[in-house]
């Protein structure tokens, strides 16, 4: 039920009452937590601020026993109220006391109390505290009860802090010394190197008054916003027609959609009927859906909740009349926790050098925006409350290391870095035109990864022989719903275009794991482990109208023209020929209805799950080419994750026993007279690609920055040299011959 019979207008109006009045800030604390539950007809109502050191300290409460205040505390994570606080997301427990975090405090005597209702109470995104309800009997509090928690729980932060409850550099983070030169390193989200000074991404709105006088003027107020909002999306389109690709406009077309969804207005329009300001109905919509989504395991709608702040963030602004546009010095390296794409291009692109997140994935459509700028991104940082406004900064996107208030060392480091990575930028667009020829006559097909259309003006630019994998996923990922077969049919004749007749490689949808289509109907249970599970071919057989779609989508576009497909992720030789089967019914769907069909189809798969390696015999007659995903390959051969922090350089791909593994798929597929393939990262490194040419790999597909580096030194090294050497090292009985390969490059002049 909603807060009780005086409606919750007119309990938000008592509470700023009874904390305006008179009295100590403690007796009017209170006075509200004894107001709070006589509407949610609650036997016990509690307040719990955090203190220093990552304490929260029971502040006042109605129904535990009074010499419980001051005295009672736990600390972040500990109990119930510790788990509320560390995680940010309310708690609605029928029987609290079973439940695994209860901590019982003696001196509080609650454990007469058996269900329990909790929500953070938050200041400006961060967490200052938790408001908690109790009862004696076994409770199910209610959706809409829940709701009215928290909405309480925005306005006594507003109560709290403007009482002087908590003083106000309490609600400052501080870390370490903030003078000294410091390094630390995050997660490489788009190469590049930068050197410029912090700026400090523009905070979240403050919302200052929660409580409504007039519902109708704030609705009014609301609309008004709306439309402003909306128009300064549909600027931003226009703005950046200029910028290459199509990308950032498929990222802003999405988020206009979400400006105009109804379910996020009428949200809005509610909070404002509960009695709230417009700036505060705003807020309260954004802390539901920072919860609802932010503990997703789906990553799709975890990134989902950046664009939400954004979109929330700027509504705000035309709320508040705050500025939205920002000045930026030269050389400005933005700092954010998160960051929406249209936030990034509110900033000066001219004077924009880097972007540092303390969040941030590699999908993420704010880095698909940085992409397209030009800009490095490393994220997955911790402790950027350290940086200073101004505070001289380094950035290396390639190796994910920032260097705060860098010393005279690292300044002439990444001096030397710049002159040589521009050296060798030099060299290496030199020899991008050039074959890939080694010095002794052995071609090696260099090919480019792809899977945005703003990849494909690069394909020209590097040189590439073609497309050895263009992942077809990702055009579905920046998307609010399934692109139809004309939709599809349109992408893939656009990058077939664009590769001028060259070789073009579309795999079909490599879903699940990490990349979830948040419009897909999702089973009811969480997997487990994703990386193993529901995903790829498999996605595609138990749903076949969605490859079948994407099938007959690649044909159509591949009209009159020569296709390759390649099917991701076969366990078994029977998956394939049913998926080679759906193609073929495509093909003569279409040439039974005369349509015009692609001159020639040649069908592949990736070697990624070590299953297939057993089954090669009776593969390799049935492909035409095969293409090796090392990255998947090597997680599965070896049982380890490859996003775990703790496994990362646990097992090398330069091992004796895998580059053995290696070894033995390009001899069968050669004996069989199969093209084959390295499509993995382990394929843009030149230590490793060394080695795969040594292994006898004839043809690599790899991401557009690395083919410069690749091709300068294939036209360098010897290959038969090097395949010597690379057959020595197979009965090596160390865990890595990395050492001795990078030796062998040193000794022969070859850039690694």
């Amino acid at each position: 039920m909603s807060p009780g019979a005086t409606g919750p207008r007119i309990l938000l109006r008592q509470l700023r009452e009874v904390m305006a009045g008179s009295g100590s800030a403690q007796q009017r604390l209170d006075q509200v937590t004894g107001i709070i539950a006589a509407n949610m007809v609650a036997e016990v109502c509690s307040i719990y601020l955090l203190r220093p050191g990552e304490i929260l300290e029971l502040y006042a409460t109605k129904g535990l026993k009074p010499e419980a205040v001051h005295r009672t505390r736990l600390r972040l994570g500990e109990g119930i109220v510790g788990d509320i606080a560390a995680h940010s997301r309310p708690l609605s427990l029928r029987d609290a006391q079973s439940h695994p975090q209860f901590a019982y405090r003696p001196e509080t005597g609650e454990e007469i109390f058996q269900s329990m209702l909790g929500v953070p109470i938050l200041r400006g995104g961060r967490v200052i505290g938790v408001l908690a309800v109790q009862n004696r009997t076994a409770r199910d509090y209610t959706e809409d009860e829940a709701e009215a928690l928290q909405t309480i729980a925005m306005v006594l932060a507003e109560l709290v802090t403007s009482a002087e409850l908590i003083r106000a550099e309490e609600l400052v983070e501080l870390d370490g010394n903030a003078t000294l030169p410091q390094r630390w390193e995050g997660l490489p989200l788009a190469d590049g190197l930068a050197s410029g000074v912090a700026v400090l991404h523009e905070p979240p709105v403050e919302v200052r008054t929660h409580i409504a006088e007039n519902p109708l003027e704030e609705r009014r107020r609301l609309d008004v916003a709306l439309t402003e909002l909306k128009a300064s999306i549909d600027a931003l389109l226009t703005e950046t027609d200029a910028l290459p690709g199509h990308e950032h406009r498929d990222v802003l077309e999405t988020y206009r959609l979400l400006a105009e969804d109804r379910g996020w207005v009428r949200r809005l329009r509610d909070g404002i009927d509960s009695g709230l300001t417009a700036e505060a109905a705003v807020d309260r919509a954004r802390i539901e859906s920072r919860q609802r989504l932010g503990a997703s395991a789906n990553a799709y709608l975890r990134e989902r909740v950046q664009d939400l702040d954004d979109l929330s963030n700027r509504l705000l602004r035309h709320l508040t009349g705050a500025q939205v546009r920002r000045r930026l010095p030269k050389g400005a390296i933005l700092i954010a926790r998160t960051l929406g794409p249209a936030e990034l291009l509110d900033y000066d692109r001219n004077r924009l050098r880097g972007l540092l997140l303390e969040e941030g994935t590699p999908t993420s459509h704010v880095v698909l925006i940085a992409k397209a700028l030009d800009l490095p991104v490393i994220g997955r940082l911790s402790g950027l409350n350290r940086i200073r406004e101004r505070d001289p900064l380094i950035v290396d996107g390639s190796s994910g290391a920032v260097y705060l208030r860098p010393g005279e060392d690292a300044y002439q480091a990444y001096q030397e870095a710049v002159a040589t990575q521009t050296q060798l930028r030099q060299a290496f667009a030199e020899v991008l035109q050039q074959p890939s020829v080694t010095a002794d006559g052995v071609s090696v097909s260099l090919q480019m990864n792809a899977g945005l259309l703003i990849d494909l003006p690069r394909l020209r630019e590097t040189g590439a022989d073609g497309i050895g994998l263009f992942r077809t996923e990702l055009q579905f990922m920046v998307r609010t719903d399934f692109p139809d077969t004309a939709a599809q049919q349109e992408i893939y004749a656009r990058v077939l275009e664009a590769a001028n007749g060259k070789p073009v490689v579309f795999r079909t949808l490599d879903i699940g794991a990490d990349k979830i289509l948040p419009y897909m109907e999702q089973s009811s249970a969480p997997e487990t482990n994703p990386a193993l599970g529901w995903r790829a071919l498999r996605v595609g057989l138990d749903r076949p109208a969605i490859l079948r779609n994407q099938l007959r989508a690649m044909l159509l576009a591949a009209a009159g023209r020569d296709l390759a497909v390649m099917f991701p992720m076969v366990a078994e030789l029977a998956e394939y020929e049913e998926a080679k089967g759906l193609l073929w019914r495509e093909l003569e769907r279409l040439e039974h209805r005369g349509i015009a069909a692609p001159r020639s189809v040649k069908v592949g798969v990736m070697l990624e799950v070590p299953a297939l390696i057993w089954q090669l015999a009776a593969l390799l007659p049935k492909v035409d080419f095969v293409s090796v995903g090392t990255n998947d390959l090597i997680q599965y051969l070896y049982a380890a994750d490859r996003d775990n922090p703790r496994l990362v350089g646990r097992y090398d791909p330069l091992s004796p026993g895998f580059l053995s593994l290696m070894r033995t798929v390009v001899r069968r597929c050669d004996t069989a007279g199969v093209t084959v393939s390295v499509c993995g990262d382990m394929a843009g490194r030149p230590l490793e690609a060394l080695a795969l040419i040594g292994l006898g790999y004839r043809t690599l597909s790899l991401a557009a920055a690395a083919i410069g580096p690749i091709k300068f030194l294939v036209r360098r090294m010897n290959c038969l040299q090097v395949t010597d050497y690379v057959t020595t090292l197979l009965d090596h009985s160390g865990r890595s011959v990395r050492d001795e390969l990078r030796h062998f490059a040193q000794d022969h002049g070859l850039a690694i």
